[in-house]
């Protein structure tokens, strides 16, 4: 696949990667600073409030996930009640949601996740050879400014468990591993969105999703 260009001149706005303990932070950063944003990685609440928009990356388990950032989930939900946009990647889109099975272990209560977008994840259980890994095509469902120029597309998936939300308009993008399931996801407003895939691995088509976010970051 194709890389990514040079960073552009000029920077169009300023995206914060939160730092839960969770995610490939450093590849993150780079492709949206190719992607045109000021990137800055923390998990300081005032610099969650002071960005134009905010990134939670993600590689890992849901209930691991969600328990590291315990400590900063009522400042997460603070940044979709002011509208700021907030985009999770991979784990952090899974984190959206309410729950998961990966949360429901023996012995564990299940934990719960932000509530953004109500729905839960869960694992692929129709033969398919698992964890999901590799490129697999992106078809569009519905509007959203995330998807501009990415319909049919291609994009690069490392997964076990895939998000069922609630609410079938909050599916964007939908994607074939020998079952549909929603690739890319939003709520009722569009502030809160995510993707199953990581767009920093995945090329001219990630570059492209990472240059939609900085512009809706820019708008906002």
């Amino acid at each position: 696949m194709s890389t990514m260009p040079s960073p552009p001149e000029e920077e169009l706005a300023s995206v914060v990667v939160v730092d839960y303990g969770l995610g490939n932070l450093r590849s993150v950063t780079r492709g949206l600073e190719r992607a045109g944003a000021a990137v800055e990685i923390t998990d300081d609440p005032e610099a969650f409030e002071a960005a134009d928009g905010v990134v939670l990356p993600g590689v890992g388990a849901f209930r691991e996930g969600v328990e590291n950032a315990d400590s900063i989930r009522e400042d997460l939900l603070a940044v979709a009640e002011r509208g700021q946009p907030l985009f999770g990647i991979c784990l952090g889109m899974q984190m959206l949601l309410t729950s998961s099975e990966e949360g429901e272990t023996d012995g564990d209560a299940a934990v719960e996740g932000l509530d953004l977008i109500p729905g839960t994840n869960i694992r692929f259980d129709n033969g398919q050879k698992v964890p999901h890994m590799g490129w697999n095509e992106l078809s569009i469902e519905r509007d959203h400014p995330l998807v501009e120029g990415v319909d049919g597309e291609y994009a690069y998936f490392v997964h076990s468990y895939y998000a069922v939300p609630d609410a079938a308009n909050a599916i964007v993008a939908s994607t074939d591993y020998e079952q549909e399931f929603p690739s890319i996801v939003a709520n009722e407003d569009g502030t809160v969105f995510g993707t199953q895939f990581h767009p920093e691995k995945s090329g001219e088509t990630g570059l492209q999703i990472l240059r939609n976010f900085v512009e809706i970051c820019a708008e906002d």
